[in-house]
């Protein structure tokens, strides 16, 4: 595989972790502003579905063009920005896993609501300012890593 092509692959790998987690972000906060339950949950619904179709499909081709890269340039692993950008990709994906659960059972429980024609209930809102919390790391963590492929700075911070 050329270099060119690798270096596409995992760009576009980079641009579909931030594109994606933005637009779910902005979709789910939008639906819960709404406060109706079936909306919400038609949203999460999709939300869960882009996450397992983008977001873990880029997730698996990140680490595995960036190997390829690291081989193909022969960067050395313990460069400062390899470095910090596979520990920064340790950290966000420990927010995102939960954040994938927090998503299907925000879902449930919007789901549960709109059927028995109830307000949503005290645990999705916890839930949801949990997942809320969850993102700002998750988010800027990905967007760190991208400034630091882009960089490449020689030392970190």
């Amino acid at each position: 595989m050329t270099y060119l092509i690798l270096k596409y692959l995992h760009i576009l790998g980079a641009v579909v972790l931030l594109g994606t987690g933005t637009g779910i972000a902005f979709f789910m906060l939008a639906a819960h502003r709404t406060r109706n339950a079936a909306h919400i949950a038609l949203t999460a619904a999709t939300v869960v579905r882009a996450d397992v179709i983008f977001t873990a499909t880029a997730v698996l081709v990140q680490p595995v063009t960036g190997a390829l890269l690291v081989a193909r340039v022969g960067y050395d692993w313990g460069m400062p920005w390899i470095a910090g950008a596979l520990a920064l990709y340790a950290v966000v994906g420990a927010f995102w896993l939960p954040v994938v659960w927090m998503q299907v059972r925000l879902r449930n429980l919007a789901a549960a609501a709109a059927e028995a024609g109830e307000p949503l209930p005290r645990p999705y809102h916890r839930l949801f300012r949990l997942w809320f919390a969850f993102g700002i790391p998750g988010f800027g963590g990905t967007a760190a890593i991208l400034w630091l492929m882009i960089a490449k700075p020689a030392a970190l911070p």
